[in-house]
């Protein structure tokens, strides 16, 4: 009887996704503060030095893990725009993009975000990728809204869906907002349908 060996580098690639997903559970269950290399080791059932080797701190880890899980979640809305519809596509897309702000990678880049507002070090870290994670989806809404941000007040409309999808999904990381939310979006689809220049 012959074993199939595992590829080093497929092992590598398992190792590292056990660890940036166990990074993100221990973020939105335990907060920053509750995050340590050692229990997102112990989680993820990876050795402690095999963690270090990769990531030599916790910052690394957790900016890695959000990083990530942003990608992951772009993969995700490009899948989304295939099945949205024709009629109605406005409050669809604001639902695209709400999931966005209420998933498991939301509520850990908040943490990072509360944290790195006093700690210089993580800010340094995380502004570059919060910035470009910013315009990435900037730019994928005004793709999934088919709007020219040229025209019109189409930029201000999209950065104003963009804070205002931030802001219901921070006013649900305590409780559950899905009745408020779904109101909200149905108003504001009338908004950009009457204000968008398409």
């Amino acid at each position: 009887m012959t074993t199939t060996r595992t590829p080093q580098a497929e092992r590598t690639a398992a190792m590292r996704l056990r660890l940036m997903e166990a990074t993100v559970e221990c973020l939105v269950e335990l907060g920053w503060s509750g995050t340590s290399t050692t229990v997102v080791s112990q989680r993820a059932g990876v050795s402690r030095g095999a963690q270090l080797h990769h990531f030599p701190s916790k910052q690394a880890l957790v900016v890695g893990a959000v990083e990530h899980l942003t990608e992951r979640r772009r993969h995700a809305m490009a899948d989304a725009v295939r099945t949205l519809p024709d009629v109605g596509r406005t409050r669809a897309v604001l639902d695209v993009l709400a999931a966005q702000f209420t998933s498991p990678v939301f509520f850990a880049a908040l943490e990072l975000w509360v944290a790195a507002r006093t700690d210089p070090d993580l800010r340094e870290a995380v502004a570059p990728l919060e910035r470009r994670v910013g315009r990435e989806t900037h730019a994928y809404a005004l793709e999934l809204l088919d709007v020219d941000e040229h025209r019109g007040r189409n930029r201000e409309l999209v950065q104003a869906t963009l804070d205002l999808l931030r802001g219901l999904g921070l006013a649900g990381t305590l409780t559950d907002d899905s009745r408020r939310r779904a109101a909200v979006l149905d108003a504001w689809a009338v908004t950009l349908d009457t204000g968008l220049e398409r």
